[in-house]
This record gives C-alpha cells, sequence and structure tokens, in this order.
C-alpha cells in the first residue's frame, strides 16, 4: 500500500509540509488543505490510524539502522576515488571535461564476489539503454531478478526494512514484500510512444539514453564498470558529501558513450541492497517529495517521482525515478 502525495493512505497525522500537494492532519479541515480521501481514510478504525502513518522522525530513526546495517558496503581501502575538478553551479551544463583522469583509482573487486553483488552485476546487461524501444526479457533475465530479490531479502538490511514496513501495515508477509518488489522495480512501462520500454530499475541503477541525454543512472557499480571499459567519462563533481566513511554521497557530471549528465548523484561505495532498501523506503513513505533522512548523523534527501501513466496490481504505481538530492 503506497502514500501517494494527493491521497491520505497511510498518511494520517502526518506533519504540516509545504511540500504536500494536500495535508492529512487534523488540522487540515479548519484550514481547507485536507486530500479528497481524508475523511475515507483517517477514521480511528481505517488502515490509515496515527500508528499506520511513517513520520519524518521514523524515517529519520529507520534509516539510521539501515545506515549501520549496510555489513556489505566498501571498507575505506577498498576505494580509491580521484574527484579532481570541482564544478561551479553555472559549469554544470557546459559540457566540459575538466578532469583527465577517470574517478576511481582503485576498487577492491572482491566486493563483486559478495552474493548481493554479483546477483546486481548480473542484472545491468539486461537492457536497451535507448527509450522507445521495447525490452524483451528472456526467462533467463527473470530468474536473475528473482536471484537478486532473494539474496537482498537474506541481508539484515532489508529484513529491518521489511519488519519496519511490516509494523507500519504496509505489507502482511515478506511473501507479499517480494512480490512487490519485483513490479515495483521490475515491472515494465512505456517511456516512449507505447512500447515496454523502461523499468524503476534500468532507470536508477543501469542509466538510460532520452532525447540525447543521459537519464538516471545514479549506480557506483555500474559508473566504475563502464568506466573502466572506456564507455563512461568522468568531467568533474558539483558535491562530495561530508562523509569520511562509505557510503558517501557525489554529484557528478560525465559522459556516456558520447551522451552528457549534468548532474548524476549517486552514493558510493555502498552495498546494492542500501540503496535499493533507501529508495524502496523513500518511495513507500513520500512518492513524489523529498525524503528527508539521516546517515550517521548527516542529513541526506532522497527525491522519488511515481510513474502515473501506468499502473500494476490494484492502482499501484511503478517507480519511475528515485535518487539523492544533492545540494
Amino acid at each position: 500500500l503506497y502514500t501517494a502525495p494527493d491521497s491520505c493512505e497511510g498518511r494520517c497525522e502526518e506533519p504540516y509540509s509545504e511540500e504536500d500537494e494536500c495535508h492529512c492532519h487534523r488540522e487540515c479541515e479548519r484550514y481547507h488543505s485536507c486530500c479528497q480521501d481524508y475523511h475515507r481514510h483517517c477514521q480511528p478504525d481505517g488502515f490509515s490510524s496515527s500508528r499506520d502513518a511513517i513520520s519524518d522522525e521514523e524515517l529519520l530513526h529507520v534509516s539510521e539502522q539501515l545506515y549501520r546495517l549496510d555489513h556489505n558496503k566498501a571498507r575505506p581501502a577498498d576505494i580509491v576515488l580521484n574527484p579532481q575538478y570541482q564544478a561551479s553551479p553555472g559549469e554544470t551544463g557546459d559540457q566540459e571535461d575538466h578532469s583527465p583522469q577517470p574517478l576511481y583509482k582503485y576498487v577492491n573487486e572482491e566486493l563483486f564476489s559478495k552474493p548481493t553483488y554479483a546477483s546486481f552485476i548480473k542484472l545491468l546487461d539486461n537492457y536497451q539503454r535507448v527509450t522507445g524501444r521495447q525490452e524483451e526479457v528472456t526467462a533467463e533475465e527473470l530468474r536473475e531478478q528473482d536471484n537478486f530479490l532473494k539474496e537482498v531479502m537474506k541481508t539484515e538490511l532489508m529484513r529491518k526494512l521489511f519488519a519496519f514496513l511490516h509494523k507500519k501495515n504496509r505489507y502482511g508477509s515478506e511473501q507479499e514484500f517480494l512480490a512487490d518488489l519485483k513490479e515495483m522495480w521490475f515491472g515494465l512501462y512505456s517511456r516512449g510512444s507505447g512500447e515496454q520500454d523502461s523499468s524503476g530499475f534500468e532507470h536508477v541503477f543501469s542509466g538510460e539514453v532520452k532525447k540525447g541525454k543521459v537519464s538516471g543512472f545514479h549506480n557506483w557499480i555500474r559508473f566504475y564498470l563502464l568506466e573502466k571499459q572506456g564507455v563512461v567519462n568522468y568531467y568533474s563533481h558539483n558535491f562530495n558529501g561530508p562523509w569520511d566513511t562509505y557510503p558517501d554521497v557525489l554529484g557528478l557530471q560525465f559522459s556516456w558513450d558520447g551522451f552528457y549528465k549534468e548532474v548524476g548523484s549517486a552514493f558510493i561505495g555502498c552495498s546494492p541492497e542500501f540503496e535499493f532498501g533507501l529508495y524502496t523506503l523513500c518511495f513507500i513513505a513520500r512518492p513524489g517529495r523529498a525524503c528527508h533522512l539521516s546517515l550517521g548523523g548527516y542529513s541526506l534527501s532522497i527525491q522519488t517521482y511515481t510513474w502515473t501513466k501506468s499502473t500494476y496490481g490494484h492502482g499501484k504505481k511503478y517507480i519511475a525515478t528515485a535518487y539523492v538530492i544533492s545540494p
């Protein structure tokens, strides 16, 4: 069950925010700002009673828990970055390569033999990056999706996320959660002219090319592997997060086979399950809005958007995108 920005489903007694299209707290009637379905959802015996709403404080708390549970993340010695040139806000659109060296000086590729990394990497070559081209999903690719989900659900991090969402009445069982993860992330929809050419996973983690520009592509593993092949060229960075360990956050400029990405924010050095879990949490708790989290005592926000042109199940929304908001 998802909270939508124009609905009170799962949002009763949620704190007031100017970002919200409509509101679900008790005062909304006085200010004539309630969502249309406020009365249907916000009765004491409904699903969306106040105990089911995910508060801002709970998001800060659970994100810190997930941060501490990222046992598969890179250690400081596993990655050596060479960020080089820092672009000003006015320079990010210049498409000039200010950094002659690659971004990654060194990555300990033993990380990639861990089950969640290995199963994640197998998914990356399953997509045609240009939107408007129908995706053909083979039986082997479906097995790879199932295997990735199976591996991430073995981790303490994803089990903690499920326990939190289960407590908040979003899912009745782990099987239901798994089935929904597969639909919201891997379900196909059309970004082009009717072809089933895209999915949340492809857009966020693998990357797409739309109208001559890089779209999505927010994953450090994908970036490193393509940079190593000489397919991705790092230009500059416009933001480097305050973390002195991993996961860190970087806002960066790069080209992919000649297609440009003006600002591609990404977690650096996190495990696949960390990124997958954090984006899932924010998509369910704050879809279409900034989702304010805390990682190691530092504030961080994630922006997600729902795909509005098609649905699955009983009106559930696919993930259109999810990414870290860099200042």
